[in-house]
């Protein structure tokens, strides 16, 4: 018994060893081994459930860390993670309870009390909000705005709209302006949003398009407010235009803390490529998402809560998928059209939330929401609707990119380093109309200004947590 204790523990110390790595796969393999030699060891479930947290499988590290309480109900840790997979997975009133719990055995601890109070505020304003709400139709941010009459200083001496429209001389201008760090005056911000929801809301939920046989589309994958990274992509793959055009498959903002240089200058290419430059909508672009991850925390720094105010009714009318010459279909996220809140339970979350998996058939999710399916659900979905294949993103991937269900299920991440600590490649992908057979292009991340991620974020949320 005795070996077989210290075997255990040997594993246990290689598991932390990669997990001070950030190589948080061999050290969920290692705590999982360590598991098989002794179930019954509450340090282990609880170290593995951070490392699930890290690598955002919310779903495993709540059932890690309920685990590792059944096994000692005195593990405080345990608690904590418990409550940390509960936040991130929207369940604020689980997550208060175990905060108390913190605070009642600990009631000098200066970090739970904090968390403890800031959850209870999550979920008195949660409350509140549900008692104020209406059915009636929400007025609009736009009916409240009078852009006519605000002025830009004279000391202001950034871009600018032409005429009240996007150029592609204030698109080189802005991303230019951004990359120094500077901010958009508020005027032309309000511009690009209230065009863009024009354009975006004359578009289907499902949106249809043809690629020449000479032509070619990129197609890239999340990319989190890393606005470096973003610039990279179009120094690498040239900036968008007619003749080069592009479709971004959601999660623009959040974690990273340069969110809103990402989605302006996104919306500002869509408005001056409007049938070449295509957005989808992510579970990220959504309020309680925001609320957690930083971008409501980013625009209220850099402009108001007004403005956020209307970017959450924008990413209410970004189309949900993308379905290319009848035969490509492009989505992977999880969130209704016309609506800001994350639904969890739903036949849109199951199509849009889910995850591949290696096995046939349909299994809980390690996120904590929808399902997992395997390649044999991929091929019949494929049958049915006349695919070839579908891409998808919203998962970090070490290479940027991943081919499962023998080439029917394409992942595409393109925020590389995410963070700045996954150590993973970002990708895109070339479909050329003559084929339609992907071509994976990989790139490593750029230096940014010394802005950590998350920064923006509800303090419950930021990456340090315990």
């Amino acid at each position: 018994m005795a070996e077989v204790t210290n075997e255990a523990e040997l594993l246990k110390e290689k598991a932390n060893k990669f997990f001070k790595e950030k190589d948080y796969e061999n050290a969920i393999k290692y705590y999982s081994e360590a598991l098989e030699l002794n179930p019954s060891n509450a340090i282990y479930y609880s170290n593995r459930s951070l490392a699930y947290l890290r690598t955002e499988c919310y779903g495993y590290a709540l059932a890690d860390a309920t685990k590792a309480l059944e096994v000692d109900k005195n593990y405080i840790k345990g608690y904590y993670r418990r409550a940390t997979s509960n936040m991130a997975l929207g369940k604020f009133k689980a997550a208060l309870k175990d905060y108390e719990t913190v605070v009642r055995v600990r009631p000098n601890d200066k970090d739970a009390r904090m968390k403890y109070q800031e959850c209870n505020k999550i979920v008195k304003q949660k409350a509140f909000e549900r008692a104020i709400a209406s059915d009636d139709k929400k007025k609009s941010v736009v009916d409240s705005l009078d852009i006519e009459s605000m002025t830009i200083e004279d000391d202001y001496v950034g871009p600018k709209l032409e005429d009240g429209k996007v150029t592609l001389q204030f698109m080189k201008d802005m991303m230019d302006w951004f990359k120094d760090q500077k901010k958009l005056h508020r005027k032309c911000a309000y511009q690009i949003l209230i065009q863009v929801k024009d354009v975006l809301s004359k578009l289907p939920s499902l949106v249809e398009i043809t690629i020449k046989e000479t032509d070619k589309l990129t197609i890239c994958g999340d990319t989190h407010g890393q606005y470096y990274d973003l610039l990279n992509i179009f120094e690498l793959n040239g900036l968008p235009s007619e003749a080069n055009p592009y479709l971004f498959n959601g999660d623009f903002v959040d974690r990273g803390s340069f969110s809103v240089e990402v989605i302006l200058t996104l919306f500002g290419f869509k408005l001056l490529y409007p049938d070449h430059f295509h957005l989808l909508r992510g579970n990220h672009e959504t309020d309680n998402m925001n609320q957690m991850y930083g971008f409501e925390g980013e625009v209220k720094a850099k402009y108001t809560a007004q403005m956020f105010q209307l970017f959450s009714e924008v990413f209410q009318w970004l189309p949900l998928a993308q379905c290319i010459n009848n035969k490509v279909l492009v989505g992977g996220h999880k969130c209704f059209r016309f609506t800001g809140l994350l639904l969890l339970f739903s036949p849109m979350c199951d199509l849009l939330w889910s995850d591949p998996q290696p096995q046939n058939g349909r299994s809980i999710s390690k996120r904590g929401v929808s399902c997992q399916f395997g390649p044999d659900v991929t091929q019949h979905f494929l049958e049915q609707n006349k695919l070839d294949y579908i891409v998808r993103s919203h998962e970090v991937k070490a290479e940027g990119y991943e081919v499962t269900h023998s080439g029917k299920c394409i992942t595409v991440f393109s925020a590389p380093n995410y963070c700045d600590q996954m150590g993973n490649k970002g990708a895109y992908i070339h479909l050329r109309g003559s084929d339609l057979k992907p071509e994976f292009h990989q790139f490593t991340a750029v230096p940014h200004p010394n802005v950590k991620p998350m920064a923006y974020a509800n303090t419950l949320m930021q990456l340090g947590m315990m």
